[in-house]
């Protein structure tokens, strides 16, 4: 009965269901990415301007979208040698396969921008480069290769089969020169011009970031194979999919083989696996594969991914420590440098063999979308930088772009002490008669202080102590801070530097019938370790205490 169904429904519209499903299903994946690349990034940069990357984020999304929607997209076809054909103008279908198919891979270009431009970049500069990329030099790299431009296989014959260079070549050289046209943050460099490492503000970020690209590189890769079926002779056959077990298997030899190769470059460099090169040498592997999964042998996808795991870590202390181009999410060596290997060793590591006419197409292929990269973004933000518009004020930059570009704090809870996380005033006024800061005149008073700075893993047994000698009642507070406890040197993606504040947490115990030596022996003697650090004990005199509740003074009110 089913068969007989089967054989009365049109196999073309079949083919037809099924591949825009599988389209559909694919950019839904790709836009999934976007929340790695959030993560990613936000990880990598300081607290103070986590807000700032994800805003990017979002706005690189929202804006760049209705860009290439209304312009891009018209672009890309009159870039391909055709007239200017808007996306508005296309059927329901054509906006699944043809348009969306293309703005997901277009907001990956865009987004991979901002990670090199962190931390000082204006967000109006960026927003508008965002509108450049998406509405122009995207469109028109996609136009001339894609498309059937001059690039292409109609043309030159240059192959990139899922936007190896296309898409993340051109995302991390535009990358790396809006870096340079912007320069580096604010103490990134010392005056002698040795490099200071400003590690980024949770690893935990980048690697969740990490993983979620590594998932949604699936859809990126495998997700190429746009067509599952095609018609041929009248009956459906195997279309794009003819190829999907070569390019899932490299994908996945890619991201492996990128770790391996990230891994010996930050032990070499450094002498320890660095968690964060690991991390992006994932993602190099991938970048380059993406570019020839179609037609890579296995043995090339892993030596291709271990090449560009590898040259990670050298690349980057390249562009950091030798240029000075501070890129903070190190987006040219993971998607630049990468991308453009990927697609160059595609006549090296073909399952066609060697061909110098595909070794000439792909040289020409690279230089050309590198010059026409480079010259459109210096371009724009040249341009802003003449107008003062590039970065964000001193000032602002110093505080961070959170609060100067945003109005927020990503982590309110652990603001300065100026900060008031109830909403309430900001600063506390201490005039009309409030208690003198210094303690004023001495009062006599029998209400004592004791203020300790002790290891946070000793917390628990000075509680316990304080309880037993019927003091329980303290406050503490996460603090940090240096004494004869030695400094101990940390690494961010392979660079040393110094860490000489140490986490501490600070005891406050106020007393007034309980003698303050018997608090501070209590608490002597459950922090104590015997090591440098266990940290030190003050007794206060304070002059007077007021309990809010009741209204009680002095030592009614301890």
């Amino acid at each position: 009965m089913m068969a007989g169904v089967l054989a009365s429904v049109d196999p073309s519209v079949i083919m037809e269901g099924v591949n825009l499903v599988w389209v559909a299903m694919v950019c839904f994946l790709i836009f999934f990415m976007h929340a790695g690349f959030a993560m990613l990034e936000a990880g990598q940069v300081r607290a103070k301007n986590v807000a700032n990357q994800l805003t990017k984020n979002l706005l690189t999304w929202g804006v760049g979208l209705l860009a290439y929607f209304l312009v891009g997209f018209g672009f890309e076809s009159l870039a391909a040698g055709g007239g200017f054909s808007p996306a508005s103008a296309l059927s329901d279908a054509g906006w699944v396969d043809s348009w969306l198919f293309g703005a997901v891979f277009a907001m990956t270009a865009a987004t991979i921008v901002s990670g090199a431009v962190a931390g000082r970049a204006k967000l109006r500069a960026y927003v508008t480069y965002t509108i450049a990329i998406s509405a122009v030099i995207y469109p028109v790299v996609a136009g001339v290769t894609w498309g059937g431009g001059f690039l292409g296989g109609a043309g030159l014959g240059f192959t990139d089969f899922a936007g190896g260079m296309i898409v993340h070549g051109v995302g991390g050289i535009a990358g790396l020169t809006a870096a340079y046209v912007l320069g580096p943050r604010m103490d990134r460099y010392a005056e002698d011009g040795s490099t200071k490492v400003i590690p980024g503000h949770s690893m935990t970020f980048a690697v969740l970031g990490t993983l979620i690209l590594a998932f949604g590189w699936y859809g990126f890769n495998v997700g190429t194979t746009a067509t599952v079926f095609a018609m041929e002779d009248g009956s459906l056959v195997l279309g794009g999919f003819a190829d999907v077990g070569r390019i899932a298997l490299a994908t996945t030899l890619g991201m492996g083989a990128g770790a391996v190769g990230a891994t010996i470059g930050s032990m070499f460099l450094s002498k320890k696996v660095d968690t964060l090169y690991v991390a992006n040498g994932v993602l190099a592997g991938l970048v380059a594969v993406t570019g020839i999964a179609n037609l890579v042998t296995w043995w090339g996808a892993i030596l291709v991914a271990l090449v560009c795991g590898l040259q990670l870590p050298l690349v980057f202390e390249f562009v950091t420590d030798r240029l000075k181009i501070d890129d903070v999410c190190a987006v040219f060596p993971v998607h630049g440098s990468a991308g453009v290997i990927g697609v160059l060793a595609l006549p090296f590591v073909s399952v066609n063999g060697f061909s110098v006419d595909l070794l000439v197409s792909q040289v020409t292929g690279v230089a050309v979308i590198t010059v026409w990269t480079v010259v459109a973004t210096g371009g724009i933000f040249g341009v802003f930088k003449l107008a003062g518009q590039a970065r964000v004020d001193p000032d602002h930059e110093r505080d961070g772009l959170d609060v100067s570009e945003h109005g927020v704090e990503t982590y309110p809870e652990f603001g300065g002490a100026n900060i008031a996380t109830d909403g309430g005033p900001s600063v506390v006024d201490t005039t009309d008669g409030s208690p003198r800061a210094d303690g004023g005149e001495e009062a006599g008073s029998e209400i004592k202080m004791v203020t300790a700075v002790v290891r946070p893993d000793k917390l628990a047994d000075i509680k316990q102590a304080l309880a037993e000698i019927k003091a329980p009642s303290l406050t503490v507070t996460n603090v940090s801070g240096r004494g004869s406890q030695p400094a101990k040197t940390g690494q961010w993606r392979g660079e040393e530097f110094t860490v000489d504040l140490h986490q501490k947490v600070k005891v406050d115990v106020v007393v007034a019938d309980i003698p303050a030596d018997e608090v501070a022996e209590a608490i002597s003697d459950a922090a104590a370790t015997g090591e440098p650090g266990d940290g030190k004990v003050f007794i206060l005199p304070v002059e007077d205490a007021l309990q809010v509740r009741t209204g009680a003074t002095g030592q009614e009110a301890v």
